[in-house]
């Protein structure tokens, strides 16, 4: 429940859209949204660092 709410509020899907999709292409989505989020928040990271 929690990552169907945060794939509509920060990555714009709908939830229809969400709830339509074959269980593994939701597997797929939310891999690539996890990966994404994890390199965001190393990059943001070295910025900080690099800042600071």
């Amino acid at each position: 429940m929690n990552t169907n709410f945060a794939m509509m509020q920060h990555h714009k899907y709908s939830l229809s859209e969400i709830e339509n999709m074959i269980p593994w292409e939701r597997d797929v989505y939310v891999a690539l949204l996890t990966n994404y989020i994890v390199e965001e928040n190393k990059r943001i990271e070295q910025q900080n660092q690099q800042k600071g």
